[in-house]
């Protein structure tokens, strides 16, 4: 298959897709890479992600923290560690973070949330330009009234993954009750949209029974819900979980990568203008998955700050990759295209490409998707 033969439609992205030809997959990488930096520039943005909660009311077949899962060591942040681990991001200059945790509805909870949105807006330490620091929720379905709580206590992005605009395939990867509704989990991607969030979505990747028209259907899917920003990245399985208990056959890791490479590629030819995530499950499959999948198209990384000692808790997946502090960030991070040897951090780890400007890093900048801006 030549680039020039693809096309954008279902059939289209389906041979591009099952197309294993390595000069393909590299040229529509580098097509995918000059496209994003046509339409939104070079920068990578960073979003500090900070891990709440691994306690979850959801049971999902695929997931190291689902409810059914007794091997799991949970854990709960303070607030106190929350807005510790934010004032870390905003002093690293990452401009935003995300606060993702298991899901979870009970009212506790939810004013916690409530609280330390209004926390983090009112931090001390800004990002460039004197803003707060922006704020990204992921943490599952909630009722509408929720929502707007959240919105109103000043966070504006939302990641809630349809993980498979399949039904058929999400009823095969979720438990088969009124708690795990594939028709549910879209009312809530429609409530946030219409509620004015930045409503992001996405689905995992070389699931177990998923096809290539599965993954067509999903960037479609992404493109007809006009998502201004993604965040999907290869299923990597948790040897504690149904799914993977059940010997149910998934592709090898190379595979999975070059997959998740390609969705990434031809999302961004799809929707030039919206971010995309490079997602931390592309390092388990490649040391430098994420660079990989800024080259590929991506431009949104999120750094994790959460405290260690809980981060080692929140495994959703196996060999999940862990990121920690920088060791002399003073010296490190003076300058933006500084190339630590010694650091962990991403933007760090870019090499080469960030030293000689293919890659530019967004310092203390929101990074809000330019698709939704200009709606």
């Amino acid at each position: 298959m030549n680039l020039s033969d693809l096309t954008l439609d279902r059939d289209g992205l389906i041979a591009a897709i099952e197309c294993t030809d390595p000069a393909f997959n590299e040229a529509l990488r580098q097509e995918a890479y000059r496209v994003k930096v046509e339409h939104i520039g070079t920068n990578v943005y960073l979003r500090g992600l900070i891990e709440i909660s691994n306690i979850c009311a959801k049971n999902c077949l695929y997931c190291g923290i689902r409810s059914g899962n007794t091997a799991c060591q949970r854990y709960e942040l303070s607030e106190e560690e929350v807005l510790a681990s934010a004032k870390r991001a905003a002093l690293q200059r990452y401009g935003s973070v995300v606060i993702q945790g298991g899901e979870r509805t009970d009212s506790a909870f939810i004013k916690k949330i409530t609280r330390l949105v209004k926390a983090i807006k009112a931090l001390e330490t800004k990002s460039d330009g004197g803003r707060p620091l922006g704020i990204t929720l992921s943490l599952g379905e909630q009722p509408r009234e929720v929502y707007q709580e959240w919105f109103d206590a000043g966070a504006h992005r939302y990641l809630l993954r349809i993980e498979s605009s399949n039904p058929d395939l999400y009823r095969k990867i979720h438990p088969q009750d009124a708690r795990h509704s594939y028709d549910r989990r879209i009312q809530a991607l429609q409530d946030l949209k219409e509620m004015g969030w930045q409503a992001g979505t996405g689905a995992m990747i070389g699931l177990p029974y998923q096809t290539a028209g599965d993954m067509a259907d999903d960037l479609l899917f992404y493109k007809q819900f006009d998502a201004p920003m993604i965040g999907m990245g290869p299923y990597n399985p948790n040897d504690e979980t149904p799914l993977t208990l059940s010997g149910a056959a998934y592709p090898p890791d190379d595979v999975r990568l070059q997959l998740g490479l390609k969705m990434i590629a031809l999302l961004r030819l799809l929707m030039p203008d919206i971010n995309i995530a490079s997602a931390t499950a592309l390092e388990v499959l490649h040391p430098r998955g994420r660079e990989l999948g800024i080259l590929a198209g991506a431009n949104i990384i999120m750094p994790n700050v959460t405290p260690e000692e809980q981060m080692v808790k929140y495994n959703l997946y196996d060999r999940k990759t862990l990121l920690r502090d920088c060791p002399n960030p003073d010296e490190a991070h003076k300058g933006e295209n500084h190339i630590c040897k010694n650091c962990v951090f991403p933007f760090c780890t870019l090499g080469d490409n960030l030293k000689n400007g293919k890659i530019t890093v967004g310092f203390g900048q929101w990074g809000d998707s330019k698709h939704f801006q200009s709606h």
